[in-house]
């Protein structure tokens, strides 16, 4: 009986909060939250058979109890192990697109299998995952899995240091622990029991490093209007995730001179993008991108980045890595196609000159063109150490002219009667030199 009512409430309650999490992953567009909440949710359900599965309570006694608690941890680790996967993986992308489907899908997946075991539990015998040798080859694939997910979210942390990428580590090696003691333990025995307790380990784990990371607003009313509104300029000032704000402190601390740059080139894209009749996720996906554009220069030395005159050529070829920089950074920790763009080709040029890749015209990506004027026009309006910052009308009169040839020339005429009609928005204040918190006061200021 307590079998029965403990797996059966833990996983219940487990799987309601999977759902928010897939909730909080698809506001944040970040596909390895909603691939944390598909393995938690996997875990949860299956977990959740093994429970009603209790012999004498809902049906005779079965193999089902020792099938499904292998079966949960082998279907957990696949989606954790696809949440290890670049984000620019082609399967990835695949299923960024659809990602709005995927958690009420695989739900409905799920439930539907294990209402059809409860009701012909005799369907696992075509599975024997308890006989030897196939629970060990299934067992061994799962332990690889597992483990190259704790190499690769290690080494993540090693890096950023994201509280949800340790707890990632320690939920997975949980798992593992839990997986031998199934191999090696005997049904109902002592042994057996224990690793209830080692996979509850995992899932609280989970769920706290989930809190850890992206719960860290003031308030829990913060948190929650942040999740749901659909302003995208409040939902950027309450609950930047916490990746987010890291990325943007590491790469303004890095350089003196573009303190507040990010920010206010944030602002400035987004008035654009609404010039240009942007879609809210669209928005949204600029934002998250431009925040941290420049997020590349991290790998640049001190020397080069904060050199007070005219770089040589050799420097500013290092500078130009910045972007394949970034992307390569950022793509490690789950940011979609549309943000990964605005890192990777914000500095291409219409006319093809540009860096890294060359692009020209249209295949530039539409967010990176939109950046790339507003990221000029504050680097002119910008101090420098080797210049002054620029008044607006000497900016204007650089990006009018580089129209067709470093700009788009829709984003250009688009920026001129944006700067036409609201001429007191431009420049911004350059108050975000006290850190991220300025963005609110900048916000309100636009």
């Amino acid at each position: 009986s307590g079998h029965f009512y403990v797996v059966s409430i833990v996983s219940v309650l487990a799987a309601a909060l999977s759902f928010a999490i897939g909730i909080a992953g698809n506001r944040l567009r970040n596909i390895k939250i909603t691939f944390l909440s598909l393995s938690f949710l996997s875990l949860a359900i299956v977990f959740t058979v093994h429970g009603l599965s209790t012999p004498h309570f809902l049906i005779h006694p079965s193999h089902l109890p020792s099938i499904t608690s292998p079966l949960s941890v082998l279907v957990a680790t696949f989606w954790l192990w696809m949440s290890s996967l670049c984000s620019n993986h082609p399967v990835i992308q695949y299923l960024a697109k659809r990602r709005k489907l995927l958690l009420p899908a695989w739900t409905a997946v799920l439930i539907a299998a294990g209402a059809l075991l409860m009701i012909r539990p005799e369907l696992v015998d075509f599975f024997p995952l308890t006989s030897s040798p196939l629970n060990w080859l299934v067992g061994g694939i799962t332990i690889l899995l597992l483990a190259v997910v704790i190499y690769r979210y290690y080494r993540a942390y090693l890096f950023s240091r994201f509280p949800l990428q340790l707890a990632i580590v320690y939920s997975a090696t949980l798992m593992i622990v839990s997986l031998l003691v199934m191999l090696q333990g005997e049904t109902w025995r002592i042994s057996w029991w224990l690793y209830h307790f080692f996979l509850l380990g995992a899932m609280v784990a989970m769920v706290a490093g989930i809190l850890l990371q992206y719960g860290s607003t003031s308030s829990l009313t913060a948190s929650l209007r942040a999740l749901f509104t659909n302003d995208i300029v409040e939902r950027i000032t309450i609950a930047l995730p916490p990746s987010i704000k890291a990325l943007m402190v590491a790469t303004e601390s890095k350089d003196m001179y573009t303190a507040g740059h990010s920010l206010r080139v944030t602002l400035y894209a987004l008035k654009l993008a609404e010039e240009l009749g942007l879609r809210p996720d669209q928005q949204r996906a600029l934002a998250q991108g431009t925040l941290v554009h420049d997020v590349g220069k991290m790998a640049i030395p001190d020397s080069i980045l904060n050199k007070p005159g005219r770089l040589t050529e050799a420097e500013r070829k290092i500078i130009e890595q910045h972007p394949e920089n970034g992307y390569d950074m950022c793509r490690r920790i789950g940011f979609l196609k549309d943000e990964l763009d605005v890192i990777r080709h914000h500095h291409e040029r219409w006319d093809g000159t540009g860096y890294p890749d060359r692009l020209e015209g249209t295949q530039i990506p539409q967010l990176a063109r939109i950046v790339a004027v507003a990221d000029v026009y504050d680097a002119l309006t910008s101090r420098r150490a080797y210049r002054s910052a620029m008044t607006h009308e000497q900016a204007m009169q650089i990006i009018i002219s580089e129209r067709g040839k470093h700009f788009d020339p829709i984003c250009v005429d688009a920026w001129v009667r944006m700067c036409e009609r609201h001429p007191e928005h431009f420049p911004l204040p350059a108050k975000a030199e006290e850190g991220p918190e300025a963005f609110l006061a900048l916000a309100a200021h636009a």
